[in-house]
């Protein structure tokens, strides 16, 4: 199993998603294209209802804490309840360019 099916399989078990979007952007940073360090995680879940985005945050930051002592590098997360998602036309924010040595 590569690195995004297992971060999409840990958040579905542990978070149940209504939507849930992992994508690799490894290949926007100077790193080996096959590396699968640097991810953008969007999730949508009444899990995260009455918490603070630091709170989401650090659910998920446990969920993969494995993934997260050494193979990933970067998580790009955008954490949602349904309504927020829906307030913001169901999409996440674009990722910015790379500052740390980008391709």
């Amino acid at each position: 199993m590569n690195m995004k099916q297992t971060i999409q399989e840990k958040i579905k078990n542990h978070l149940s998603p209504l939507h849930l979007e992992v994508i690799d952007e490894t290949h926007m940073h100077n790193v080996p294209s096959d590396a699968q360090s640097h991810f953008k995680v969007t999730i949508v879940s009444d899990e995260f209802k009455d918490l603070l985005p630091l709170a989401r945050h650090r659910m998920v930051n446990a969920i993969l804490k494995e993934e997260l002592s050494g193979k990933i590098h970067a998580l790009a997360l955008h954490t949602m309840t349904p309504q927020e998602w829906y307030d913001k036309g169901g999409k996440a924010p674009e990722s910015p360019e790379c500052m740390g040595g980008g391709k």
